[in-house]
């Protein structure tokens, strides 16, 4: 699940009358410029705008026409099926159409109808995370790691890890006071983005201020899951997890060598806490001399989570209320790790899953900075997509890099770190010990069976693909298609996820990348590349990009066909009424069983991002399309070989910048 992660897709919204493209994503659009008026030392910005000025205007994700999602749902089915596959897959989706899909469907409008303060997605999936049994490690946390802060000394990890907290403080300080900028995308900013146009839309009231921005081609995003940011965390229940967030604290968790440490960063008036006294704390607990804890109860966090939610209870039992509040009702966590990093490899593995001690996977978001300054965020998904972790991650960089609050060499202040800094002491019986040594034992056997690691093509990127006039994005989906028909001989179900956050409480869609018309350009590529032209070969690129561009588009205003069928499939699910054989046709399962998982991420603050693969025998594809260069960070289990993968992708990528430049494949 993990490859839910929405991370940069090309969205467009469509209104009556405009076709709007832009690039958006279910983990953040680029950060905004800052407001002109002078920002106080508590907060990022105060913006002209309320935060959630325009929340309440946004316009409702629509419920796509049943016969439009069986339509899109077969041609999805039809470069993954044989003639006779398809017929029969063919035959089972239009009786679903004609009958009990009709059924569902109408059902599913009458609800959505009374439903306004959100969209018929939401409900089922949160639902669907929070009922999910599996770990979060692998399963759902995905990672994205900083870019290195251009001066060198302030990678220093004591440094780092001070000037994170406190831009992350003030983001929170500036998100609860309603001064963050709102999200908005801006087609036109000169007109929209400007100091004049928000102190005219501020006036506006809030249930008509998107169409004042409309009115100006600038479109503001869902910001409802920004809520869940800070003091959040997953709370594992048997059967269904709930998600707990306490806007009230005021405290930090550290984790640094499997213990767990709290203290105050917010004052009782609502003030951040120097940064020198934020500084001297965290060297408290970096030069702290306690061993690692024989029982390190982060482990648990990384368990099954009906496992965890009855070791949570026996935690209960035992004493550990107060302390666990603590670690719940945490704004966020930081782990400081005491390892560095030895390459990008390495990162990955560090920042998705570590050593499963010094960590807590069920906060909303977790800054982890190793013992070299490389620094990352994981977060836990169920929350939400990453709309708003990006943002954070986005708006911590540039404060960081730009008005560090820390400076290298500080002197510590003049505070008592040790009666200010608490390091949580857990009552362990024996059956929880055991529990612990069973989680660890769990999570070695899996973390050990990932293995990860990473390509860079040098040779064309984005600038190439638009002269040329294709999607870079859709030339890098072409590549993945080609690499697995390289590797493995077949075309075979692929994800991309693309926001609908142009929407309210819109969650993601899926753009479905394996076509027929890559289907064919593979083919031709990778099998029957001296019987065709160098023009054949272009006019196939171009029918490529032309119809991922749609798919794209389709997805981004919430017309694609994943989220519709299963919502379909949910409300006759909570009906108790049978399954149509649309969802036990065998092409369904395959087409939800995404071999190919991918997500794409380009952020100045980002160097990298991943995940693991969604099924045993898939890929997890995290990539970024750059103006010259290409690069793919790719995950997969013992079943697949990553990379024997990347090699087919680079060979790929090749030979489609040699056809761009006319040059003919052998």
């Amino acid at each position: 699940m993990a490859g839910l992660l929405a991370v940069q897709c090309a969205a467009s919204l469509r209104k009556p009358g405009s076709l709007i493209h832009f690039k958006s994503a279910a983990v953040g659009i680029h950060s905004q410029r800052l407001s002109s008026r002078r920002v106080s030392s508590e907060y990022l910005q105060e913006s002209v705008v309320p935060s959630m000025h325009y929340q309440k205007s946004l316009p409702r994700l629509p419920v796509p026409k049943l016969e439009d999602t069986v339509r899109r749902y077969l041609a999805a089915q039809r470069p993954l099926l044989d003639n006779d596959q398809f017929s029969a897959t063919q035959k089972i989706a239009l009786d679903f159409q004609k009958s009990v899909g009709k059924q569902l469907h109408e059902e599913l409008v009458a609800q959505d109808k009374h439903n306004k303060h959100t969209s018929y997605i939401s409900g089922p999936w949160f639902d669907m995370y929070l009922s999910a049994r599996d770990s979060v490690v692998l399963n759902f946390n995905p990672f994205m790691s900083f870019n290195a802060d251009p001066k060198a000394e302030y990678n220093e990890q004591l440094v780092r890890s001070a000037n994170m907290v406190c831009s992350a403080v003030r983001f929170m300080k500036t998100l609860r006071a309603g001064l963050l900028e709102p999200e908005v995308f801006h087609l036109n900013p000169a007109k929209s983005n400007t100091d004049t146009f928000k102190k005219l839309i501020r006036w506006v009231p809030s249930s008509l201020s998107w169409y004042g921005a409309y009115m100006v081609n600038a479109y503001p995003l869902d910001m409802s899951q920004y809520f869940r940011l800070f003091s959040s965390t997953r709370i594992p229940k048997r059967g269904r997890d709930e998600l707990f967030t306490d806007e009230k604290s005021r405290h930090l968790l550290v984790m640094r060598k499997g213990n767990m440490y709290v203290f105050d960063v917010v004052d009782r008036d609502g003030n951040m806490v120097a940064p020198v006294e934020i500084y001297s704390h965290l060297e408290y607990i970096l030069s702290d001399p306690t061993p690692a804890p024989a029982f390190p109860l982060g482990v648990l966090t990384s368990e099954n989570r009906d496992v965890w939610a009855g070791l949570r209870d026996q935690l209960l039992a035992a004493g550990n209320a107060e302390h666990l509040q603590m670690v719940d009702s945490a704004l966020f966590c930081l782990c400081l790790d005491d390892e560095s990093m030895r390459d990008h490899i390495h990162i990955s593995h560090n920042m998705l899953h570590g050593d499963g001690c010094n960590r807590w996977y069920d906060k909303s978001f977790s800054v982890i900075v190793s013992k070299d300054g490389q620094a990352a965020i994981n977060f836990e998904h169920s929350w939400g997509d990453g709309v708003a972790v990006l943002r954070v991650q986005n708006e911590i960089f540039k404060d960081t890099t730009e008005k560090p609050l820390v400076q290298p060499g500080s002197a510590a202040a003049a505070v008592d770190s040790a009666s200010a800094v608490h390091r949580l002491h857990f009552n362990l019986n024996p059956e929880l010990q055991s529990g612990i040594q069973k989680a660890k034992e769990n999570f070695d056997s899996a973390v050990s069976k990932l293995t990860i690691d990473a390509m860079e093509f040098r040779k064309g990127g984005k600038e190439q693909l638009k002269k040329s006039k294709l999607s870079p994005d859709a030339v890098a989906q072409l590549a993945f298609q080609m690499g697995y028909l390289r590797q493995y001989g077949q075309t075979v179900a692929t994800y991309e996820s693309c926001s609908t956050a142009a929407f309210k409480h819109g969650r993601t869609e899926t753009i479905r990348p394996a076509t027929v018309h890559t289907k064919r350009c593979s083919h031709a590529f990778v099998h029957q590349p001296d019987k065709h032209s160098v023009e054949q070969l272009c006019a196939m690129l171009s029918d490529c990009s032309k119809y991922h561009g749609q798919l794209t588009k389709e997805a981004a205003m919430g017309q694609g066909f994943d989220r519709h069928l299963f919502a379909l499939r949910y409300l006759a699910h909570s009906k108790g009424q049978a399954l149509h054989s649309l969802y036990t046709d065998p092409a369904y399962a395959a087409i939800n069983h995404n071999i190919l998982s991918t997500s794409t991420l380009t952020s100045p603050a980002v160097s990298l991002g991943g995940f693991a693969p969604v099924v045993p025998d898939g890929f997890g594809v995290g990539y970024g399309v750059h103006d010259d260069w290409i690069g793919c960070n790719v995950s997969s289990y013992p079943a697949r070989n990553v990379h024997e993968f990347l090699q087919c992708v680079h060979k790929s990528l090749e030979d489609i910048f040699s056809v761009l430049e006319g040059k003919p494949l052998s």
